[in-house]
């Protein structure tokens, strides 16, 4: 069972006063300290636990710069077989259909049963990297999975829905699958595991050799600006008994223009 696993390093933002950088385009970064990325961390546990079990390799990739290295290493040191990482220079130039695009140029030369990715990332929230990389390599895939076993050549997996729901999907493999976080628990990495993973394999790829054109690697998605939520007055509270707290939301609401 061979299993590829996207990682990224993303900046550790909690009880952080988050600052706008001068081209208004994200938050200052270079205060903040780095940790991979929360659900990518479930992921990479899951392919060692199936690995673990069934044998295989497990494979982290990142697209990034040196410093992007640090998640790597935690990954091996997790116990994936080898990393790779991408150097593609300026990461602001992407959206994530390039990283997509980027990612799939190396998985596909990979051999895989299976592709993981978090659901989505602390620091863009966005959630569409996995489904887009299993649209590009053509894979069959399933979302926001919570639980995994393997069939003879088939993945049966449970997926969180709305509402509190559950869906159970039979995949057929190879395929792509996001990986909810609570579908396990991550292990403990000492220093001195990530000291003995630097022995193990970390190879580093240039964006030219993937072949791919600028143009294709070309922002879908623009940023015209990032703004900090403007700054309100406190919440009202009403009081007394249900039928003047009645009126007098009816009153608010008449006053704002919600009600006629």
């Amino acid at each position: 069972m061979d299993i590829v696993v996207c990682v990224k390093r993303v900046p550790l933002t909690e009880e952080v006063d988050l600052v706008i950088d001068a081209q208004k385009k994200g938050v200052k970064k270079d205060q903040l300290a780095f940790v991979l990325n929360d659900w990518d961390n479930y992921a990479i546990e899951e392919a060692i636990l199936l690995k673990e079990k069934h044998g295989g390799t497990v494979t982290a990739i990142t697209v990034g710069n040196e410093d992007d290295e640090e998640v790597l290493r935690r990954c091996l040191a997790m116990g994936a077989d080898r990393a790779i990482r991408v150097e593609a220079g300026d990461m602001s130039r992407f959206d994530s259909f390039g990283i997509v695009k980027i990612l799939s140029q190396v998985v596909k030369d990979l051999p895989y049963d299976l592709v993981f990715t978090g659901v989505l990332a602390d620091d863009d929230s966005y959630g569409m990297v996995g489904m887009m990389m299993a649209e590009e390599l053509n894979l069959n895939h399933s979302s926001m999975v919570t639980a995994i076993e393997l069939e003879d050549g088939k993945v049966r997996t449970t997926s969180e829905l709305e509402g509190g729901l559950g869906e159970v999907s039979v995949v057929d493999l190879p395929a792509l699958i996001t990986i909810q976080t609570g579908i396990n628990e991550p292990r403990y990495v000492s220093i001195l595991g990530i000291r003995k993973a630097a022995k193990k394999e970390l190879k580093v790829m240039d964006l030219a050799e993937l072949g791919v054109s600028d143009g294709e690697l070309a922002p879908r998605a623009i940023i015209e600006e990032v703004y900090l939520p403007p700054e309100t007055e406190g919440a009202q509270i009403l009081t007394g008994d249900p039928d003047k707290i009645a009126g007098d939301l009816v009153e608010i609401l008449t006053k704002k223009g919600v009600m006629e």
